[in-house]
């Protein structure tokens, strides 16, 4: 481990520019991001090409790096205006483009030949000599198949060029199908997930149907709601980021372009101090307990490690999410005793907040006493995004999210 000479990097997703901020304060090293076309997640508003350089701008002038995914399989009517494309987006100052389709990536090394490429997951990279090609054809860095064990990472690095980068995903959803090349949802719903519009329809209950029995369904597990038999888990590496780093991945990157600004904070935070802990002590990483709770406190499905350690236990059987914690407020500053909050969710005078400061643990706020936007004495803050105040002693980060637990 103490030769290993690459510092992992922490690659945080970024649906909007909200989640952006989110973060960067919240201590990402890079992130990753779309424009409004091309890109494999539609549910996010996504970036315009003024808010991409506006975002590329502020990441940079904090010494993060943004990258564009660029990882659709376009059709012929979407090639003419792909060019044009790419020159707005390396005008914008991205540092990479993540990248599936050959013939993008064979237009983005002819149009924009400086800009640096990194191969989607969507590419399926599962070998050596698929990487080994991919570095051949100008890639930086491949970003591999979930489907891999760390054995199986660790045989590519051996047998792949010290300067490709390997990257690979930490945390977050994970999809039932190889790679995330799915037909389902264009099946049913009419949805194309490789075109970044899945529906998810392997989150869907179903039930299975006697053909001589028209109308009659029966579960396939013994659950009154049904079968979740598609419904994978989510991934949680945290314990075991050092097993990653020693088996060459130097990019962790968490999944979530189209979940909360509060998910980006808290899981980015989160990993941000376990990589310090990592590089701390690398031959001895042991992960504190505070850290650890940090990735339960985000809305979750049941975690486990995906195909890391051998085949997962690869499913749920329910829809259902584990969340116990909401954002309530967001400092805007601190003034005379008090933070200034912008509220997110309703909560009330004698609350005990919890304000996950950038970078660190948490820090208990007890709401003593709660002034409204005219500095009236008031019971609760109950209307979308008012601005309040709370008495405490010393300032917080602006940004810094408050929350309290679900009751």
């Amino acid at each position: 481990m103490s030769e290993l000479l690459n510092r992992p990097e922490v690659l945080a997703p970024a649906g909007d520019m909200e989640r952006l901020k989110a973060a960067l304060l919240y201590g990402a090293d890079a992130v990753y991001l779309a424009a409004q076309q091309f890109g494999m997640r539609t549910a996010p508003s996504n970036f315009s090409m003024e808010q991409l350089a506006e975002g590329v701008a502020l990441a940079h002038s904090q010494g993060v790096k943004v990258y564009l995914t660029c990882n659709t399989t376009p059709r012929n009517h979407e090639a003419d205006g792909l060019a044009d494309f790419l020159r707005q987006v390396a005008a914008a100052g991205v540092d990479a483009l993540i990248v599936a389709d050959p013939g993008v990536m064979m237009t983005a090394k002819k149009v924009v030949p400086d800009m640096e490429l990194h191969a989607s997951t969507q590419v399926g990279v599962t070998n050596y000599l698929a990487a080994q090609s991919l570095y051949e054809q100008g890639v930086k860095r491949v970003v591999l198949a979930r489907e891999l064990s760390l054995e199986e990472i660790a045989e590519i690095r051996r047998n792949t060029p010290a300067d490709l980068e390997l990257e690979a995903f930490v945390h977050g959803a994970m999809c039932m199908s190889v790679s995330g090349r799915c037909l389902l949802s264009q099946y049913m719903a009419g949805r194309d997930a490789n075109r970044g519009a899945c529906a998810q329809p392997c989150r869907w209950s179903y039930r299975m149907e006697e053909e001589r029995r028209p109308g009659e369904f029966y579960t396939i597990a013994q659950d009154e709601y049904g079968s979740y038999i598609l419904n994978a888990n989510d991934m949680c590496l945290i314990e075991h980021l050092d097993k990653l780093w020693k088996a060459g991945i130097t990019s962790f990157k968490i999944e979530g372009r189209a979940k909360s600004a509060y998910y980006t904070a808290v899981v980015t935070n989160a990993y941000r101090c376990a990589t310090d802990v990592l590089l701390a002590d690398p031959d001895n990483y042991v992960l504190p307990d505070h850290i650890r709770d940090e990735v339960l406190k985000v809305s979750h499905r049941h975690y486990d490690t995906g195909f890391y350690f051998g085949m997962p236990h690869q499913h749920v059987w329910d829809n259902s999410y584990v969340r116990e914690w909401d954002v309530v407020a967001v400092v805007q500053g601190w003034e005379d005793g008090k933070l200034l909050l912008s509220q997110r969710n309703r909560f009330w005078s004698g609350d005990e907040l919890e304000a996950l400061v950038p970078r660190q643990g948490c820090v208990k706020v007890p709401v003593s006493a709660l002034w409204d936007e005219n500095g009236n004495l008031t019971d609760c803050a109950n209307r979308a995004v008012m601005d309040c105040s709370i008495p405490f002693a010393k300032a917080l980060p602006i940004g810094t999210m408050l929350r309290r637990k679900v009751d």
